[in-house]
C-alpha cells in the first residue's frame, strides 16, 4: 500500500505540474521570499521547520526509537537514518508539487492549512482522465498511511506497559484503549460544548498541538540526546557502536563535539523559541 501511494503522488505531481496555471504555484512553493521571511521572522521560520522534522519524523515521543529497537543488526542505524530522512523529504516535496500548482490552477487559497488535502484533490481528481478511480485509489492509499502512522505513535504505548508492567500484549492494548478514549475526549469536545474554553488565548486543540509540537517532541528529543551523549546515560562511544553495528553509512566520530555540546543547545532555544512565542 505504501509503494502504490508513492507511485501514485509521484503520478500526481506530474500532473498537477502540467495543469493550467501551474507554474505560478511552482514559483510560490519553491522559490523564497524574503520579504515574508523578513515579515514573519527568520528564528519564526528556523523554529517552524524545526519543529516540523521533529513531527515528520517522530523523534521526540519515541515513535524512530521503538522501530529502531525492532530493526535486525544486518543495516547501520546511520544509513537507515539516511534513507528514512532522504524518503521523507521526497514525499514532502511531491506533495508541495500536487497541492500548491493544483491551488493556483483551480483558485483555492494556499494558506488554508491541512484542509487544503481535502480541497484541492478532489478539483485534481475531477479534471483527470479516470478521476473516481485514481480519487478512490488515493484515499484509500492514504488510509492505509494514516493506519501505519496511528500504529507507529501507539506502539510505544503498547510495549512501555509490556516492559514496565509485564503485562501481555493483548492486555496492554485493552487498558490503553480506555485511557486513550478518555484522553481524546477534550480534544472531541473542543469543537462543541468546550468550544468556547481557552488557556493563554488557545482552544483545546491549539493547546494540544502547542504542547506536542513545542513541548513532547522537542524535550522529548532533548532527553534522548542526552541520554546518547552523556556519561549519565549510554555514552557517545556506546551510542557509536550502536549506530555503526552492521553494512551502511558509518558515523562519523568526528561528529562527537557537536552531539555533545551544540546540538544540545539549539534543541534548547528551540524549546525556548516555542514558548516564547
Amino acid at each position: 500500500m505504501m509503494s502504490a501511494l508513492l507511485l501514485l503522488i509521484v503520478i500526481l505531481a506530474v500532473h498537477c505540474m502540467l495543469l493550467p496555471g501551474a507554474g505560478e504555484g511552482i514559483k510560490f512553493y519553491l522559490i523564497p521570499d524574503a520579504a515574508q521571511v523578513a515579515k514573519v521572522g527568520i528564528w519564526n521560520v528556523i523554529a517552524a521547520a524545526m519543529n516540523h522534522a521533529f513531527f515528520t519524523l517522530s523523534l521526540g515521543i519515541a515513535a524512530m526509537e521503538i522501530f529502531g529497537s525492532y530493526m535486525d543488526r544486518k543495516h547501520t542505524l546511520t544509513g537507515e537514518a539516511v534513507r528514512i530522512g532522504a524518503l521523507d523529504t521526497f514525499v514532502a516535496l511531491m506533495s508541495g508539487l500536487i497541492i500548491f500548482p493544483a491551488c493556483f490552477s483551480f483558485g483555492v487559497q494556499p494558506d488554508a492549512g491541512p484542509s487544503l488535502l481535502f480541497i484541492t484533490l478532489p478539483n485534481v481528481f475531477q479534471h483527470m482522465v479516470g478521476g473516481r478511480i485514481w480519487g478512490c485509489c488515493f484515499f484509500v492509499f492514504m488510509s492505509f498511511a494514516a493506519l501505519s502512522t496511528v500504529i507507529a505513535v501507539f506502539e510505544n504505548i503498547i510495549s512501555f506497559w509490556i516492559d514496565m508492567f509485564g503485562i501481555s500484549r493483548k492486555k496492554s492494548v485493552l487498558i490503553n484503549t480506555i485511557i486513550i478514549l478518555i484522553a481524546s475526549l477534550p480534544c472531541v469536545f473542543g469543537f462543541n460544548i468546550w468550544s468556547g474554553f481557552q488557556i493563554f488565548g488557545q482552544n483545546v486543540l491549539g493547546m494540544e498541538d502547542f504542547l506536542v509540537s513545542n513541548v513532547l517532541l522537542p524535550v522529548g528529543s532533548l532527553v534522548y540526546l542526552l541520554f546518547c551523549v552523556t556519561k549519565f546515560g549510554w555514552g557517545f562511544d556506546n551510542y557509536l557502536d550502536e549506530c555503526n553495528t552492521g553494512k551502511g553509512i558509518k558515523f562519523s566520530k568526528a561528529l562527537k563535539p557537536y552531539f555533545k555540546y551544540v546540538l544540545p543547545v539549539l534543541v534548547l532555544i528551540l524549546i525556548v523559541q516555542g514558548f516564547i512565542k
